[in-house]
């Protein structure tokens, strides 16, 4: 199956993002770097057509990253990178009104590769980074209200929604919202048992096996249990039992002030339909090897309550997870199925029995990207695709790979200057996408699967069909016939 080119557009040099769609429109959006940082929306008929651009230099941005409609495509989230030194990680989203294309409001988001997403039609959640020491710090996620105008004192514009302890240099990066409502009529029943020879792999609550269990001698209270933990380790250490590098040393303190500091995860009616907030985390070293999941709650989706003050009357200041599912590897792209029922993920492994030392020295990544799926009803990791896309940047260097997932087909790019298509029933590739550099971002078009955007470093963004549809569009159309001819035979 060989997908056709439609047609394509260039106009400066493609920085490493994603086009995204509207759900009922067929708006589109790119990101552009070099003279002009903008947010651009294109009308994406047969003839391309440029709707809207916003200019984002005067609000000191170096270039657009991400963007996403909300549900009824009134508005556009686009989040960028501020101007700033080389080792800078601030960044900022913007709101705009697709009805008068004006900029509604804007929100500070830290790490910029948090990017921010749509929790309601009108809310969005962005992220914001705190130090605690060297390589610990603590991720905070907000929610906030598109609408930044303040009509009363009574009403927040933002609310925080949770607070999770960051070790060994990681951050949530990639905030993404699946809802759990849709898994009633799922688009596609993926087969768990299937896993060709490969050990079905299951995640449970909390996920760090690792973690070694509570002493039963320990003090029951939490405040007990981690001075007699701290004093424990500082005897080892002065006694020369346990020799800790000054970073294993950081990290093992924040566990232990963690464990009497973590509220629970929540519990909740099995038959509420709530949304789970998905991000890419990890627990060893700096680069992303695990995708958090956090149940969002139905109380949690407005900034209606309390703001100031909250949670200063409690010790416990992190929030648990829910699942942690660890891929092994480095994760550079995350993308939900069209009905949020399942989670496919570009991870490029580490070597089998591969072991953490440093946080600052991540293991060896595969120059083949594996695209994992992972079921989240279930919480089980079900048949993956074929290796058949590549990376070779370091970890250092690696960037993320935006893909996507229609009814029947997967996409992603890829630095092999090639976009791929997948079938998902079948598990098969269908289709490479010729560039002439690396391809960052793929998208289809919801209204129209086989109808495919890839966009890449050479400085394009092209448009390709399935081989069904340009036979459908190129068919001759037959020319009606003339009534009175139609009549005069019938009257013979």
């Amino acid at each position: 199956m060989c997908w056709q080119l439609g047609w394509c557009a260039a106009n400066g040099r493609l920085y490493p993002g994603t086009s995204s769609y509207g759900r009922n429109s067929s708006t589109v959006t790119t990101r552009w770097l070099e003279m002009c940082p903008d947010t651009q929306i294109w009308n994406n008929d047969l003839t391309i057509s440029l709707l809207h651009s916003a200019d984002m230099r005067p609000y000191n941005w170096s270039y657009t990253q991400f963007s996403q409609f909300n549900q009824d495509d009134s508005l556009l989230l686009a989040s960028g990178v501020f101007l700033g030194p080389h080792n800078s990680s601030s960044g900022e989203i913007a709101v705009i009104s697709l009805d008068s294309f004006a900029l509604l409001s804007r929100v500070r988001n830290k790490p910029y590769d948090v990017f921010g997403c749509w929790l309601t039609e009108t809310s969005l959640i962005s992220g914001n980074l705190h130090r605690i020491g060297d390589i610990t710090s603590c991720s905070v996620l907000w929610l906030n209200n598109a609408f930044q105008d303040v009509e009363s004192e009574n009403v927040n514009v933002v609310k925080r929604l949770f607070k999770i302890q960051n070790l060994n240099a990681s951050t949530i990066r990639t905030v993404m919202v699946a809802d759990c409502s849709r898994f009633d009529s799922p688009d596609l029943l993926l087969d768990a048992g299937d896993q060709g020879g490969l050990p079905c792999r299951v995640f449970d609550l909390g996920g760090d096996s690792e973690e070694e269990a509570p002493d039963p001698g320990l003090h029951t209270s939490g405040s007990g249990r981690v001075k007699e933990g701290l004093r424990r380790m500082w005897d080892n250490v002065l006694d020369g039992h346990a020799q800790l590098t000054d970073c294993a040393l950081e990290t093992k303190v924040a566990e232990l002030l963690a464990q009497g500091h973590t509220k629970p995860p929540a519990c909740s009616d099995a038959d509420t339909r709530n949304k789970y907030l998905i991000f890419t985390t990890g627990c060893l070293t700096y680069s992303p090897h695990q995708i958090g999941i956090k149940q969002i709650l139905p109380h949690q989706m407005t900034t209606a309550g309390p703001v100031l003050g909250e949670g200063r009357g409690s010790d416990a200041f992190f929030d648990a997870l829910d699942h942690v599912i660890d891929v092994h590897g480095h994760i550079i792209g995350m993308g939900l199925s069209p009905d949020n029922r399942y989670l496919y993920v570009n991870s490029r492994a580490w070597p089998p029995g591969s072991v953490v030392v440093d946080p600052m020295q991540p293991p060896p990544i595969a120059e083949e990207i594996d695209l994992l799926v992972f079921d989240l009803k279930t919480m089980r990791e079900v048949k993956r695709a074929l290796r058949a896309h590549h990376a070779y940047t370091p970890n250092d260097e690696c960037f993320f790979i935006f893909l996507d997932v229609s009814r029947d087909f997967v996409a992603s790019g890829a630095e092999d200057r090639h976009g791929y298509i997948w079938d998902r029933h079948y598990n098969i590739c269908l289709a490479k996408l010729r560039h002439e550099d690396v391809v960052n971002s793929v998208v289809f078009s919801p209204q129209e699967q086989e109808l495919l955007l890839t966009a890449s470093d050479d400085a394009t963004i092209k448009a390709w069909r399935s081989p069904r549809t340009v036979r459908v569009l190129q068919a001759p159309r037959p020319r009606p016939r003339p009534f009175f001819s139609w009549f005069a035979s019938r009257r013979r």
